[in-house]
This record gives structure tokens, C-alpha cells and sequence, in this order.
């Protein structure tokens, strides 16, 4: 019985002054952000963002360049064709859509007329 009752205040010490309904503002993980280029307009509220990635080899240490290309949830259809975007992951939207757009970090050259 006393192990069990340490255990408890050991757990409450731990949650903090933390009552057990309240929601926890900020007490999310933090999620990675990640940087790419629009490649397409997939739809409407969708773009294909690519993000490259330099990947040293195993054995011979030669740097190779790997490629993911990523289905992104743009609710209002800011970003276009060659920006360089945000994204955050989130939960999945759709079959292929698990990444959110946070931000239009720079816009392409030929959008500025």
C-alpha cells in the first residue's frame, strides 16, 4: 500500500500543479518544420512541395541528393509554382495529405509583376 501511494505523489510531483481536466495549453510536442519549393498546384486547398536533401553516403562519404515530395494542405490557396514554403505535419487530411502549410517564406521571382 505505501508503494502505491509513492508512486502517486511521485506521478503528481511530476504533473505539476496540473489539475486532471483542464486542457494544457502548449503542452504539445514540437513538431518539425520543414522547408521546400512549390513544384505543382495538385487542386484546390493542395500543392506539391519538393524538399531536397543532402545525404552523406555510409561507405564512401560522397554527399548524394535525395528528393521527397510532399502533398501539402493550403487552406487558402496562397502559395504558387516555385515559392519557397513552410510546412509542419498534422493529421492526415486526405489518403496522401499529412503536412500542413505554415507560411510563404519567399515568393517566386516571376509572381512579383
Amino acid at each position: 500500500m505505501n508503494d502505491t501511494n509513492d508512486r502517486n505523489e511521485k506521478m503528481e510531483q511530476a504533473r505539476g500543479d496540473r489539475s486532471p481536466g483542464s486542457p494544457q495549453v502548449g503542452s504539445r510536442r514540437p513538431r518539425g518544420s520543414r522547408t521546400g519549393t512549390v513544384a505543382a498546384i495538385s487542386g484546390d486547398k493542395t500543392v506539391g512541395v519538393i524538399i531536397d536533401n543532402l545525404v552523406k553516403h555510409p561507405l564512401y562519404g560522397k554527399y548524394i541528393r535525395r528528393r521527397t515530395k510532399l502533398s501539402v494542405h493550403d487552406p487558402a490557396n496562397a502559395a504558387s509554382v516555385g515559392d519557397v514554403v513552410e510546412v509542419i505535419p498534422c493529421r492526415p487530411i486526405s489518403k496522401q495529405k499529412a503536412w500542413r502549410l505554415v507560411r510563404v517564406v519567399r515568393s517566386a521571382a516571376g509572381a512579383e509583376q
